[in-house]
């Protein structure tokens, strides 16, 4: 009796050798790169229950439901964007906070396998509810929140110049009744030559221990010290975002004259500050990205400031901010990192952005599609390449939501909540 239940214990567990596991998705053959675990290999995924079961580099396919043919593919950790909008709604004078510039996030995520979305301060403390009530509880990307330290969120105008509005313990206590969904704090858009928003959100992010993420600059000149920014008001794990554009409106990592980068920026980089991509519709240029790159200097986490003027520009969509950066020599694993481990890390989400057995079924995979490939920025500066990421399938929480050319046998997506 007591061998019986050994040996159903084994076969729970998936080592019993000879006993075959059913799998309700078996990805075979791809090319696995995880870097938080250090994996670059194939290797076969077997996914039950929602979470991953198995890693090893050869699995039995007997009884398995869905077999993935990921031959010569990238199978990867969900990609976790970290900085986008997607508090969409109908009113049309609230820009991306409940408003019609947002894009809900199911039809633009999955496809390019994004499985986790943080909104970006679209919602601030007073609406977050509806936020939560209208897109994050309908949606089958898993949709986080920066809660902007402005209450209304990011209504626009003069709605974001509004310091009265920038309760710091408010918009604490909103992140403490939803741990699970708020990950730190935004500030953006902010006009004056103040400091006032950025310690707002800090004193916040102090209150809640969680960090938060910088949209600097607004429209007097000349622009805050962003030396001082990094230094003397920010923590590390504090995220500074649109960290390669160059606009009149803020001071930029790359000297304008000379080309080279600032060296205080690697400093900050090494003392603990993140930088984050935030693409944007304005907000990158290959005239700070490229002198960074031969400088050797990266973001620490890749990411799209989607909206619908940022997506339908330059920027399209995650894997083509990502694939940019492999243009500027940044490396495959470095990239894969920067939108997958690196942002779980980021916004504490540690359980997410990896591949390990028993974590949750988030998966990637991926094309590394040779081709004759354009990128170009807002100014209409243009860099070529001859591989660009391609999205072949997303697995979310276990359940192949999208396949672009039907690679799973049988053809089945589980699109439902």
């Amino acid at each position: 009796m007591k061998y019986l239940l050994l040996v159903a214990c084994w076969w729970m567990a998936g080592i019993l050798p000879g006993y075959a596991q059913p799998y309700s998705v078996l990805i075979k053959g791809g090319r696995v790169i995880d870097p938080k675990n250090g994996i670059d290999q194939v290797m076969d995924i077997g996914i039950r229950d929602g979470k991953i079961a198995a890693i090893q580099k050869q699995l039995d396919t007997t009884g398995a439901k869905q077999v993935v043919l990921a031959a010569g593919m990238l199978v990867v950790p969900g990609l976790i964007d970290i900085h986008g909008h997607h508090f969409f709604g109908t009113a049309p004078d609230h820009y991306l906070s409940n408003g019609l510039v947002a894009v809900a996030p199911d039809g633009f995520t999955l496809r390019n396998g994004v499985t986790t979305a943080v909104d970006c301060g679209g919602a601030g403390w007073k609406n977050f509810p509806l936020f939560k009530q209208n897109i994050i509880d309908h949606s089958i990307t898993r949709v986080l929140s920066f809660l902007n330290i402005v209450g209304e969120g990011m209504r626009g105008g003069a709605w974001e110049q509004d310091t009265t509005d920038m309760n710091a313990r408010m918009a604490a206590a909103v992140a403490r009744q939803y741990p699970d969904l708020i990950v730190g704090f935004k500030v953006a858009h902010y006009e004056p030559a103040e400091w006032i928003p950025v310690d707002r959100a800090v004193e916040a992010g102090k209150l809640a221990r969680l960090p938060v993420i910088i949209d600097f600059g607004g429209g007097d000149h000349p622009p805050l010290s962003i030396e001082e920014l990094f230094f003397k008001h920010l923590r590390p794990g504090d995220i500074y975002t649109h960290a390669f554009t160059e606009l009149a409106r803020r001071e930029p990592i790359v000297d304008p004259l000379t080309r080279q980068l600032k060296p205080f920026v690697k400093k900050a980089q090494d003392a603990g500050i993140l930088f984050d991509v935030g693409y944007g519709g304005a907000s990158f240029a290959f005239s700070q990205a490229i002198p960074a790159a031969k400088a050797g200097f990266f973001p620490n986490t890749i990411s799209t400031d989607l909206h619908i003027g940022s997506m339908n520009s330059a920027m399209k969509d995650m894997l083509n901010v990502m694939s940019t950066f492999l243009a500027l020599k940044m490396d495959l694993k470095a990239v894969i990192n920067a939108a997958t481990w690196a942002p779980a890390q980021a916004i504490q989400r540690q359980e997410l952005g990896h591949l390990s057995v028993g974590s949750v079924a988030d998966i990637a995979v991926l094309q590394l599609a040779p081709g004759d490939y354009g990128f170009w920025d807002r100014t209409g500066t243009k860099i070529t390449a001859r591989h660009k990421l391609v999205c072949e399938m997303t697995i979310r929480a276990g359940k192949i939501v999208y396949d672009l050319n039907g690679i799973a046998r049988p053809i089945v997506l589980s699109y439902s909540k």
